[in-house]
């Protein structure tokens, strides 16, 4: 029996990725940061993962994904570094949506607002391995269908793409969700089994998808 190759599709044929501008270590910026939770604390982030609040996580809207970064709460000096994992914010001057954990970290979530410095900073030297899971809500012989799925996907539950499992023939497999925990995938999996009966979770082989 062969080995099955997952090939990682362009999301789901038509949408184009958000622009991003790659900085060096060491780029600074300055101006207001925000933090959010709740009612997005578990939906799916831009970058495909579930957003837990809980976690050092930022929003911005330039910076790559999984690019590090020190913000300085520029009214107490205190510092704490995330990982941008999100899109935003979108509103007026902010340049920052950081998770309520990081936000707690600079004393910032009575304020809810404050000034800050971004630095681009290195990758931590060591960041555990994170299994990821995602729900598949069906496998198709036809690309076409398997396409049209994810696109109904994309526009109800947000990151959906198609993924390839070569064979003869081969298989267009529709996946949603990008989750760090087993619970986090099974609780979007229910989500779609309310909807639809074939809805259950896979283990991401690779960790790029």
């Amino acid at each position: 029996m062969g080995v099955a190759v997952v090939l990682l599709l362009s999301g789901c044929g038509k949408k184009k990725p958000q622009a991003a501008i790659p900085r060096p270590v060491g780029w600074q910026e300055k101006g207001i940061a925000s933090w959010y939770g709740n009612p997005y604390h578990g939906r799916a982030a831009a970058n495909g993962e579930i957003y837990d609040m809980e976690k050092l996580t930022a929003a911005h809207r330039t910076l790559p994904f999984d690019t590090w970064v020190r913000v300085r709460n520029l009214s107490n000096g205190k510092t704490v570094d995330v990982r941008i994992t999100d899109r935003g914010p979108f509103v007026g001057d902010r340049i920052i949506d950081l998770s309520r954990a990081a936000a707690r970290n600079i004393d910032m979530i009575g304020p809810g607002i404050v000034n800050v410095r971004l630095e681009v900073i290195a990758p931590p030297r060591y960041v555990p391995p994170v299994d990821y899971f995602a729900v598949q809500v069906g496998a198709f012989q036809e690309r076409k269908r398997a396409e049209r799925l994810c696109q109904e996907m994309e526009k109800r539950y947000g990151p959906a793409r198609v993924v390839i499992r070569d064979g003869k023939p081969p298989l267009w497999r529709v996946l949603v969700g990008k989750a760090p925990t087993l619970e986090a995938a099974n609780g979007i999996a229910e989500q779609l089994r309310a909807v639809r009966h074939s809805a259950f979770v896979v283990r991401l082989d690779d960790p790029a998808m």
